[in-house]
């Protein structure tokens, strides 16, 4: 066989780097770069507040000369290093002209840093010695941002765990017919390939030679795997559980289902929003309000002759319009949520997922794996001559040796109700079903192409109870004993026992709810009314669930969407929140902002829950935190003046700090919240 060089089209290209995984990978720097400069800081900050000379006249012992020139000192090197990301942020606001939080400490950390070097180089002839207070300040602010930049870091793994399904190599069939190993790259389209029992196929493409059963769960969300012969499709990723297939490639590389997955995962999370944090928007407010009242307080002092006590005014004003509890009102409470979470079973990999959950009013779950357990039970025995238990002993005995999952779930099934029979000469006939001899008869167990291949019809006594089971969308074998049917099972996928209860809470709180399969109409519609979900949505493809997703918000609504499997990742990523089942696949997992550790659906409203109560727990800590500016700032203006009071610089900056416990305890209570119902 004539092979290219590799390099052409088709291989897989790996240079392109979507937006969202360069911004996460930003968080992610973000984070690291606080978290350090937070550390140094706070072991500068430590003997920088110990001698400053406000709080040694505070708390009544001496500081030498030359000791006090250790604040000046250090608290000069606080302001260049630890803040230099907020000068170097502020900066980056102003030429946007957005002004928010990095602008507000910047402002606030500069007043300070200029008023306490001119109070200690004796300039002025004001008192404003504030080393302690930027000192703190700063620490406190990195401490802040690092949280914050932490709980924003989303998860960045999912490209990478879609092409972790792929192997990394191929057996390509050369002109002799013989197998060898060549790395996926070198795959083109034309090229012949074998996968062997309990390998994944490397590309797209159609089988030449051999039948096997196929598990294509992963692509396509359906529970059992699908026989795959000659002239039928397989794709990329999918799984040949029982027998070696010879494909021939009809796409490659970029050109894959599964790399089409891929591209729309990456086109839903580049699509996704980034909202401005709450406390963002605060910041830009209290920046203009902050500014606009220190410009008038400066002005009307230095209209009455006071340029002095003006100065002294201004700079109270800029320092406290810049609380400590604002900077962490957020953070905190994200902080203790996102742990809380995790002591729940919930990992929050997107803090804007969570604050979004409180407001979906759809959810959109997944069948497979998430509403049921994703592996095949068994569901009902009948025998034509009632001795059920007799049917489902031969079917397993003759099963025993079979690595099919059915017959795995069939002999499970069996155990539980005794010992099996020893079975002699196991054939597995691919995609119709084994035969054995046990207890010196010969079984044979398969599905209708059993029986057509021996030239058997099922007994009337039995199509009742297989009719239902078929109805289901249940896998239906049949025992044949000697060239005679006497009997039948049926094997599904089963609802999960948690999962009536999580639609019927979901409904309670007034949400839609849907499910979304690939599987077929009527299996779906008969779970859909099992577990009481408004509609369905069946017989989809990966892009159709995200195109689902996005038909869903056009129309207005906010929506959830719960999965666990590779088809549900574009999905995931395209909803408001996507939840992720932790028992699902990597990729799903690494595509959504809340992942539940349990299978319990369950955990969709501990979710809501959580998102409620995180909310209020902001809100209350931003208004304790603009509510005190909105006080104390004209108070340290002096619009009390006129009768006599005037908020002292260092009371103003005391009770900054002081607000600052409020927040940390309010964001305390937050541990009370119950995320799961009780009983």
């Amino acid at each position: 066989m004539t092979r290219r060089a590799s390099g052409d089209e088709g291989a897989p290209g790996g240079g392109h780097e979507d937006h969202a995984e360069q911004a996460d990978h930003g968080h992610a720097d973000h984070a690291s770069v606080f978290r350090r400069r937070f550390w140094v800081s706070l072991v500068l900050a430590v003997p920088v507040v110990l001698t400053s000379r406000m709080i040694s006249d505070w708390f009544g012992y001496p500081v030498a000369d030359p000791v006090a020139w250790v604040a000046p000192v250090l608290g000069t090197v606080l302001f260049g290093y630890g803040g230099w990301p907020f000068l170097a942020g502020a900066a980056t606001e102003l030429r946007a002209r957005r002004p928010g939080m990095m602008t507000l400490v910047a402002l606030a950390i500069s007043v300070a840093f200029v008023a306490s070097a001119l109070t200690t180089l004796g300039f002025g002839g004001w008192d404003l010695d504030f080393w302690w207070e930027l000192a703190l300040l700063i620490v406190i602010m990195l401490l802040g941002h690092w949280l914050e930049m932490r709980a924003l870091g989303q998860a960045s793994g999912a490209l990478e765990a879609l092409a972790e399904l792929l192997p990394d190599e191929a057996e390509l069939l050369g002109d002799d017919g013989e197998p060898r190993p060549v790395p996926l790259p070198e795959l083109r389209v034309g090229d012949v390939v074998l996968v062997r029992s309990g390998g994944r196929v490397p590309a797209d493409g159609t089988v030449v030679a051999g039948s096997a059963e196929v598990d294509e769960s992963m692509v396509t969300g359906e529970s059992q795997p699908v026989t795959r012969e000659e002239g039928d499709p397989v794709v990329a990723g999918t799984v040949a559980t029982d027998s070696a297939l010879r494909v021939h490639l009809t796409a490659v590389g970029d050109q894959t289902t599964l790399a089409g997955i891929r591209r729309l995962v990456a086109e839903a999370q580049s699509s996704s929003s980034r909202a401005q944090a709450l406390a963002d928007r605060a910041a830009a407010a209290l920046f203009y309000f902050a500014l606009v009242v220190g410009l008038l307080t400066f002005a009307v002092w230095s209209l009455l002759g006071e340029t002095t006590s003006g100065v002294e005014r201004t700079v109270t004003v800029l320092v406290i319009a810049c609380p400590h509890a604002l900077g962490l009102a957020i953070p905190l409470v994200v902080a203790i949520s996102t742990s809380l979470a995790a002591r729940a079973g919930i990992l929050v990999t997107s803090r804007l997922a969570l604050e979004r959950m409180r407001t979906v009013d759809t959810v959109v779950l997944d069948k497979t794996g998430t509403l049921t357990t994703g592996q095949p039970s068994l569901v009902g025995v009948e025998a034509v001559d009632g001795d059920a238990e007799r049917v489902l002993l031969l079917a397993a005995s003759a099963e025993a040796e079979s690595e099919h999952p059915l017959a795995r779930a069939l002999v499970a099934a069996a155990r539980e109700r005794g010992e099996l029979e020893p079975a002699a000469d196991f054939r597995s006939l691919t995609g119709r079903g084994v035969t054995a001899r046990v207890g010196g008869v010969d079984i044979a167990v398969g599905g209708p192409a059993l029986l057509r291949q021996l030239g058997l019809r099922v007994p009337e006594r039995l199509e009742p109870a297989t009719g239902r089971w078929a109805e289901r969308g249940a896998a239906v074998l049949h025992v044949v004993r000697d060239g005679e049917v006497v009997g039948a099972v049926g094997l599904a996928d089963t609802v999960r026992p948690e999962s009536t209860e999580a639609v019927r809470g979901l409904r309670a709180e007034g949400l839609a709810v849907l499910m979304i399969t690939g599987d077929a109409r009527h299996v779906a519609e008969a779970v859909g009314r099992e577990v009481g979900v408004d509609e369905v949505i069946a017989e989809v493809l990966p892009e159709d669930k995200d195109a689902a997703i996005t038909r869903l918000r056009d129309e207005g609504h906010r929506v959830v969407m719960v999965g666990d499997g590779v088809n549900d990742a574009p999905a995931l990523a395209r909803a408001d929140v996507g939840i992720a089942i932790g028992a699902g696949t990597d990729v799903a997992i690494e595509s959504a902002g809340v992942v539940l550790a349990s299978d319990d659906p369950r955990g969709v409203l501990a979710v809501r829950r959580l998102s409620a109560a995180t909310y209020r727990k902001m809100w209350q800590n931003l208004a304790w935190a603009t509510g005190y500016n909105l006080v104390s700032v004209p108070l340290a203006a002096g619009v009390l003046a006129p009768v006599g009071f005037v908020l002292p610089p260092a009371v103003g900056a005391v009770v900054m700090s002081l607000s600052t416990i409020v927040v940390a305890l309010n964001a305390q209570l937050l541990r009370r919240v119950r995320l799961r119902p009780s009983g």
